[in-house]
């Protein structure tokens, strides 16, 4: 089981295909997406990979946070998330991932949290025809009627499909499909919708409903860093320059 991947949406478009035809498409940013910490079975009880995303200034992060991010040797993230992996999925702290973590044609799941709608009536909230128009109904047309019975059971039950605060909860949408990558610009451009607002952090993993496809990077995408930028530079060895023999002069 791999890790996921923490990304922000940024919004939607469409592209076209090889025929012509045009998909929707919701655009999502991975932006320094770094393992933080490591959950071992033998300190934590479980195996997981802590991952950040983000930048955010240090005096905006609380001390232990600091001190956290100063022991994974990181740069203070805005988002953390841990994801539960397999044992030989387990990344090393401070590796970085990259878009090329997932491949054009994979199923993923995506999730979010959705757009705020505030307090909302019966008929937005969970879609009532309302009261007629007509028959004596007056002022009251959008209302839920009845919501209890007679005098047994006297009361209204609880989980009763009322009025009240629309949005703003967690979801997961599945089966959604990776169009294309592009490693150069950190984008994920994924077919259809995806849950929250533009500028909203959302979480995507492997589909739990189908099986990963084989050409899919175990154990995980990473970006490559460059060795030979890190390596020390090595002069080239000067020859000696010839001595003049006087002998010859």
């Amino acid at each position: 089981m791999r890790t996921g991947i923490i990304a922000k949406k940024v919004g939607m478009t469409r592209i076209f295909n090889e025929n012509g035809d045009h998909v929707p498409v919701t655009v999502l940013q991975v932006d320094a997406c770094q393992v933080v910490a490591q959950r071992t079975n033998d300190r934590d009880g479980y195996v997981a990979v802590q991952l950040g995303a983000g930048m955010v200034k240090a005096k905006k992060v609380t001390k232990p946070m600091r001190g956290h991010f100063a022991k994974a040797e990181v740069e203070p993230k805005a988002k953390l998330v841990e994801f539960r992996v397999s044992e030989d999925c387990l990344l090393d702290v401070g590796a970085e991932l990259s878009v090329d973590h997932y491949v054009p044609g994979q199923l993923v799941d995506i999730q979010g949290v959705t757009i705020g709608k505030g307090f909302a009536g019966v008929m937005k909230r969970w879609n009532f025809a309302g009261l007629r128009a007509t028959h004596g109904v007056s002022v009251s047309h959008r209302s839920h009627g009845s919501t209890g019975q007679r005098q047994d059971p006297g009361k209204v039950f609880k989980g009763k499909k009322m009025a009240g605060h629309l949005g703003t909860e967690t979801v997961t949408t599945q089966n959604l499909k990776i169009v294309r990558t592009m490693p150069d610009e950190g984008l994920i451009l994924v077919r259809g919708s995806v849950p929250g607002h533009d500028g909203g952090w959302v979480l995507v993993t492997d589909a739990v409903k189908v099986n990963l496809p084989a050409e899919a990077p175990m154990p995980a995408g990473l970006k490559l860093r460059d060795v030979a930028s890190a390596a020390p530079a090595t002069e080239a060895p000067v020859a000696d320059a010839p001595v003049a023999d006087d002998a010859a002069n």
